[in-house]
Parts: structure tokens; C-alpha cells; sequence
């Protein structure tokens, strides 16, 4: 794929700016980290080049120094709000996050349930928690949160908030998702640090928006398609422009939530350090962009990805009809539609013409695949198997899996494991059909040894697709979309 940003540079400059601004701080820091600190695959989809575990590499070097809170919105546990990316629960993120942390050396001191209601779904989550071994802290909503300061600082605001106790001088701040409560909950340590004496700095490492990049540049329509279903607005921070009559984009959270900081900082030391919120932030990545016009277009596609995304969940019952207008209004503002999508118009163009759910792909050279579906066969599995012909110089007349092969192990679902007489073989199915066909038949191997290159490949499905089918292309690295119309009539999908 065409590469458009600089990954070693932005290891090298990133890491020293986040020292320059530990520095500052005497005692203690507390790092909100924005984002994703692994798997951050928006960023690497819309910065092509950038390595979706570039934030860890550089965390692992102040491992010594640093311990890890995990924050998560009680709320989201409510709504088991699913991580678009992986297909996971944020709770169930949680554990993956605290699994990879301590892989990597790095010390999870405790999770922060963050707009802790009383909610029966974080009570027994934080049961959970507590019987692993993990300590857990509660923060509450507080009325009129960001706004009202002077309830905010104060012992009826943070001051209801659990302590958390931290025994490291770098105390990073992450969580599953956006919305989570990061920043709120920096802010409410900082409140208490200051209540027992001891000094407690506060900056914030966001990778987007980036704010040395226009406010209507892909990249930051892009992060706003990325959390519609937050209404996050970016917006060119008034602070920094008053302050230094420069133009810098930031989002309406972080202004929002400026003047709180301000107040809490100015009631520590006299004095806030900041004079705006992007003042706040670390972020170096717009001096690493290498290609502009191959992050336009790779955010731009990641815009419809979005789009499609959240029509699909409005049909799921899931989202509601806001995200969908927001991101219509984005896709105006970038110039684009579905038909800047190839994918999108030749799925449909072949499930018009076969009557049934068709999906196609755009090979890195542009060429576009189609799949349909066939008594053997669903539109997903056929596309996948074409790819890896087309990949691997594969004569299209030669059937990597004979019907010999399909029929028996679809019989056996059908007839021992109880499922419907229509069902077809999963994507995962078709993998391991294939692998155990590799080790007789040298097409079948040659075809497995393509899958690396499906990464990042774009492709859409005229219905929407099975859960098992939408992981699969997603552990591939396949940017699967999918059309808001489900296969059948029926009221329960699998």
C-alpha cells in the first residue's frame, strides 16, 4: 500500500517530546493517553505507515517509571459497548489490555469504573474485577460536569471520587475506547494529590485530531466520522489562538473541559502551566506525515467506512439515526460518496445481476474481485477464494476446494451439530479446509501463503454479514463494509 506517513521518525520525535514534558513535572505526572495504545488501527488506516503498536514501543521505555489505570465508563458496561475494531465488549477489553500490558512488562496498578451509577452490570463487573486480584475505584457523574467549577473542585464533586492509589512517578492514563472518562478522571487525582500534599503534573498524548493540520483535513474529518456517536466536534481552539494568535485544532470535550483544568491547576500551584488545551497535548504525529495526499485518501476511505458502519448498527437497533447525519454531512465536507467506495458499486452491480448477496474487493493494483453466492458457497467465501487465486497466479478454472471436500463437512453441520439445511461454510471453516487441503495439494498451500496480503485490502458485502464472517475479515486485516440489509426476512440473525 501506498505508504504516506514515517513511522521511524515519529518514534524518535514523539519520544522525546513526551520526556521534555515529563520533565516539567516534579513528583509525579499523570498522562492521559488518547486513543489506542495497542492495536491502534484508525490510526494506521488513515496515516498508511504508521505501526498500530507505536505508542507501546515508546511506553516500554519508562516501563521502570511507570504504572498503567485502566478507565471504563460504567455506562459503557451497561450498553455492552462493542470495540468496532476487535468485536469485543469494552469490559471484556479491559482483560485483553491488562493481559498485553503485563506482557510487555508494563505494571496495571488499578481500574477506574468511571459515571458509576449504581448500575447492576459495573457492580458485578467490579466483583469480577476485585475476585482477579485487581483493585478497583469508583468515580461518579457530577452535576453539570464540565462547567460548573466551582462544584467540580470541591469535595462534592471530585472530592466524592475513590482515590487512587499510584506508587509510580508516571501514571498513565488509558482506556478501551473514547468516552471513557480519562481526562475527568487525571483531573480528579490531580484534586486529590493536591488534598494530601503531594505535587501531581497533568499533560495528555491524543493523537487526534491532529493540531497542526487544518480543521477540514481528511485526517481530522476523518477522527470526527471515527466518534459520531460521541458528537465530538473539532473545532480550532480559541485558547491557543487568544494566547498566540495561531490557528490550532483541537475538540470540543478537551475546550470544553479547559477552564476545569485551569481552575485545579491554578488552586495546586498559584498558576496553570497551560494556556490552552492543545497546550496540553504531545502530539507530534502531523510532523511525520510523508505523503499528504495518500492520507487524504486513506481517511477519506476510512470516512465511509464509518458510514457504512454506523448504517448497519441503526439497522442493528444498536445507533440511531445522528451518526448517520453526521457523518453525511463530513462526507460533504471531504468531497466524497459511496461511489468513491470500488467495492461498494461492483457488490451491488453483481448481486443485481445473480439475484442473491454478492461482495467484492480492490486488489492493491485496483483490480476489483467479485464473489456470489452458489449452493456451495456464500458471496464471503467465494469472494476470499478468488482473492487468493488472483494473489497467488492461481488459473481461476481450478477449484481450490472441490465439491467432494464442501459437501460432507456441510452435511456434518447440518445433520450432528444442529444447523439450518441453507447453512454455507463460514470464512473460518473455508481456512481450515483449505490448510488441511495444503498439505496434499500445492495450489491449496500457495493459495494460504497469500493471506498476508489481504491486509489492508478494502471490501464490501451486499448484506450484512455473519459475525463469525465480519471477525474473520478483520483478524485477515481485510476493511470489510457492509450494506444495512440483512440476508433473509427473518426477526433473529446469526
Amino acid at each position: 500500500m501506498r505508504i504516506g506517513f514515517d513511522n521511524d521518525k515519529y518514534q524518535k520525535i514523539q519520544s522525546e517530546h513526551i520526556r521534555e514534558r515529563i520533565s516539567h513535572f516534579g513528583g509525579k505526572l499523570y498522562l492521559e493517553f488518547g486513543g489506542k495504545l495497542f492495536d491502534d488501527y484508525h490510526a494506521s488506516r488513515v496515516l498508511p505507515g504508521f505501526e498500530p503498536d507505536s505508542k507501546i514501543t515508546m511506553l516500554k521505555e519508562l516501563k521502570d517509571q511507570a504504572e498503567i489505570v485502566i478507565v471504563v465508563s460504567a455506562g459503557d458496561i451497561a450498553k455492552n459497548k462493542v470495540r468496532g475494531d476487535l468485536g469485543i465488549t469494552y469490559d471484556l477489553d479491559v482483560l485483553r489490555l491488562i493481559d498485553a500490558f503485563t506482557e510487555n512488562g508494563l505494571t496495571v496498578g488499578s481500574v477506574v469504573l468511571t459515571k458509576f451509577a449504581g448500575q447492576p452490570s459495573a457492580i458485578a463487573y467490579e466483583k469480577k474485577l476485585r475476585t482477579l486480584g485487581l483493585k478497583v475505584y469508583r468515580h461518579y457523574p457530577i452535576e453539570g460536569y464540565p462547567s460548573n467549577v466551582n462544584l467540580i473542585a470541591s469535595d462534592e464533586g471530585f472530592g466524592k471520587n475513590d482515590y487512587v492509589e499510584t506508587t509510580h512517578p508516571l501514571v498513565v492514563v488509558t482506556a478501551p475506547g473514547p468516552g471513557s472518562g480519562k481526562m475527568a478522571t487525571c483531573l480528579s487525582q490531580l484534586y486529590h494529590e493536591n488534598k494530601r500534599g503531594i505535587k501531581a503534573g497533568y499533560a495528555k498524548f491524543e493523537t487526534f485530531p491532529v493540531w497542526n493540520l487544518p480543521l477540514n483535513h481528511p485526517v481530522n474529518l476523518a477522527y470526527e466520522a471515527a466518534t459520531a456517536d460521541l458528537a465530538d466536534v473539532n473545532m480550532i481552539d480559541p485558547f491557543h489562538l487568544e494566547a498566540y494568535g495561531k490557528t490550532a485544532i483541537n475538540y470540543n470535550r478537551d475546550v470544553e473541559v479547559f477552564p476545569v483544568l485551569n481552575a485545579l491547576f491554578e488552586g495546586i500551584s498559584g498558576e496553570s502551566p497551560y494556556k490552552s488545551p492543545t497546550d496540553m497535548g504531545v502530539n507530534m504525529v502531523g510532523f511525520c506525515i510523508s505523503d499528504d495526499e495518500a492520507c487524504c485518501e486513506a481517511s477519506k476511505q476510512e470516512i465511509l467506512r464509518r458510514y457504512y458502519r454506523y448504517l448497519c448498527e441503526k439497522r442493528k437497533g444498536i445507533e440511531g439515526d445522528e451518526p448517520i447525519f453526521k457523518i453525511e454531512l463530513l462526507m460533504k465536507k471531504a468531497g466524497i460518496t459511496v461511489a468513491d467506495r470500488p467495492p461498494v458499486t461492483a457488490a451491488m452491480m453483481k448481486a443485481e445481476m445473480t439475484g442473491g448477496p454478492a461482495a467484492a474487493m480492490q486488489m492493491e493494483d485496483g483490480t476489483v474481485l467479485t464473489g456470489k453466492t452458489s449452493p456451495l458457497l456464500g458471496a464471503s467465501s467465494a469472494l476470499l477464494i478468488n482473492a487468493l487465486k488472483y494473489l497467488g497466479g492461481i488459473n481461476d478454472r481450478i477449484d481450490l476446494l472441490a465439491p467432494a471436500v464442501i459437501e460432507p463437512i456441510i452435511n456434518m453441520k447440518v445433520e450432528q451439530l444442529g444447523a439450518e439445511k441453507t447453512s454455507l461454510l463460514h470464512l473460518n471453516e473455508i481456512l481450515i479446509a483449505l490448510a488441511i487441503a495444503s498439505v496434499t495439494d500445492s495450489c491449496a498451500k500457495i493459495a494460504l501463503e497469500q493471506l498476508p496480503k489481504l491486509r489492508g485490502l478494502e471490501a464490501h458485502s451486499s448484506v450484512i454479514l455473519s459475525q463469525i464472517d465480519e471477525d474473520v475479515f478483520k483478524k485477515l486485516g481485510v476493511n470489510i463494509t457492509c450494506e444495512p440489509t440483512y440476508e433473509s426476512q427473518k426477526f433473529y440473525h446469526k
